[in-house]
């Protein structure tokens, strides 16, 4: 099974600052994944020419599966939390995860949210600015596998340092029950082991995926625990879009 996960930029490019849609779709073709999760995923926002990406890549990939989850609504700077199973019917912004292999149960978790304004030093500041987060959510999907179910669950996490790390704990609490090995993956917002060592799960790959031209660190991760492993070694691909690269994977699952 290939995994894949991306954090697309809202299929913008940070070569040309255009949105492409054909380029966005050839590079989820040419992921081939048989799950992928996006990250940073608009449906009907001007930005990217109205379109669903959610449904530009199930299409481009062959997922008959496939859920989008806003957690904002409305256009950039007028953004309004939108969370849960309540989903707008406006434009909006969030993750997705997409799958070519039967998923017989989906769910939806939001995550804790920081609710007041907090201090972060960015790399290129001199001094730290008071930031206010998004509202951040996990999508699982119980996939049906040759050799049995599988639950995949796909995320895009705080950047606030602990933060992040309390979110993805949430997460894997929440999915524990669900049937299977399990697999997240996403945009963890953390670096080297940290998310193995938060989540008690296993990382199944190893790659730098940011920043997309010269790639430093692996923001991207994908996670396992139970009866599923590795196949062969992870690739972080530039598509030519986004500022992350893609993180893609081949498991062996039972």
């Amino acid at each position: 099974m290939r995994l894949a996960t991306f954090n697309i930029l809202h299929g913008r490019s940070t070569v040309d600052g255009r949105v492409d849609l054909d380029r966005f779709t050839a590079a989820v073709r040419r992921l081939d994944a048989d799950v992928l999760a996006l990250q940073e995923v608009d449906r009907g926002q001007a930005r990217s020419h109205g379109a669903d990406l959610t449904a530009l890549a199930a299409e481009a990939m062959g997922a008959e599966h496939h859920r989008f989850v806003a957690t904002l609504h409305g256009e950039p700077d007028l953004w309004v939390a939108a969370t849960g199973d309540a989903q707008p019917s406006t434009a909006a912004y969030g993750i997705a995860l997409l799958s070519r292999l039967p998923v017989r149960d989906w769910r939806v978790v939001a995550l804790p949210a920081l609710r007041r304004r907090t201090p972060i030093r960015f790399p290129d500041a001199r001094w730290p600015v008071l930031v206010r987060d998004e509202p951040r959510s996990a999508i699982a999907a119980v996939v049906e596998h040759e050799d049995g179910p599988c639950t995949v669950v796909g995320t895009h996490l705080t950047f606030i340092p602990g933060w992040n790390a309390r979110q993805l704990r949430h997460a894997v609490r929440a999915t524990r029950t669900l049937p299977g090995p399990r697999v997240l993956m996403g945009d963890l917002n953390m670096t080297g082991d940290r998310p193995a060592r938060v989540s008690g799960m296993r990382s199944l790959a190893r790659a730098s995926t940011y920043p997309l031209g010269t790639p430093q660190r692996q923001l991207d991760h994908v996670l396992g625990s139970g009866r599923v492993r590795a196949a062969s070694g992870a690739r972080a691909l530039d598509l030519g879009l986004s500022d992350h690269r893609a993180l893609v994977v081949d498991v062996a699952v039972g």
